[in-house]
């Protein structure tokens, strides 16, 4: 009895092996890649899957405007093409640094009034 069931227990482990090295951490990598494509802004500087630097100048639903440092061309592309980020608009850089400096200063209120 044992014997048949050891086969089976190593099949759900060799499958259990898998999922927790492979398949986990690219579904994490997926919802990580889609956050960032949703987040993006006007301003923002980005390099495409392909290699391309740019700056964010337009966005619309499936695509992406980007204007290119020199000669100020501006190429469209699909939202998936977009790879990373690499430095964040000024407008959402302001409002990450007001976010900050406000939970600072909550931050120091609550151990004041400690």
């Amino acid at each position: 009895m044992p014997q048949e069931y050891s086969g089976i227990l190593m099949l759900v482990v060799f499958f259990a092996i898998m999922y927790f090295t492979i398949i986990r951490p690219q579904k994490k990598r997926e919802k990580e890649t889609k956050a960032m494509r949703d987040s993006l802004a006007t301003g923002d500087e980005v390099i495409t899957i392909g290699g391309i630097h740019g700056k964010v100048v337009k966005i619309n639903d499936e695509i992406v405007t980007l204007e290119m440092p020199f000669g100020k061309q501006r190429i469209e592309f699909s939202k998936w093409a977009i790879g990373s980020v690499t430095k964040k608009g000024k407008e959402k850089a302001a409002k990450e640094e007001v976010v900050k400096e406000e939970i600072e200063e909550n931050v120091d209120d609550k151990e004041d009034d400690k």
